[in-house]
């Protein structure tokens, strides 16, 4: 089963959901920013993905400056601003049977397909 935490204003997640697509795989949508995923979650997509927790977060969204995180704000800290803020989780997680990874680029998610 093939998961895609998806944006489909964000041209990075429909290049990512077109790649799955194009290799057969009709992954499983969850629109993130409907449906945010726990800070449990969070960490565990982040855990497999195996980057820091910052690495997740997209620095350029306002809410970034707003909550006043910065890259030495802690974990638990920048989960919670994540769940409560899906905006800030970096897009588009997908999730197969082999791991996760983050498409940035997209060609990331054939290390998993």
């Amino acid at each position: 089963m093939t998961t895609i935490y998806h944006n489909p204003r964000c041209s990075k997640s429909r290049q990512a959901l077109e790649r799955l697509r194009d290799r057969g795989i009709e992954p499983e949508i969850i629109r993130y920013l409907d449906a945010p995923p726990s800070v449990e979650k969070l960490r565990e997509l982040i855990g497999a993905a195996g980057i820091a927790v910052h690495d997740a977060v997209r620095t350029k969204e306002a809410e970034y400056r707003e909550l006043g995180l910065s890259p030495a704000t802690p974990d638990d800290e920048l989960l919670a601003a994540m769940a409560a803020h899906p905006r800030l989780i970096e897009r588009p997680f997908v999730v197969t049977e082999k791991g996760v990874r983050i498409a940035r680029p997209t060609e990331a998610i054939d290390e998993i397909l």
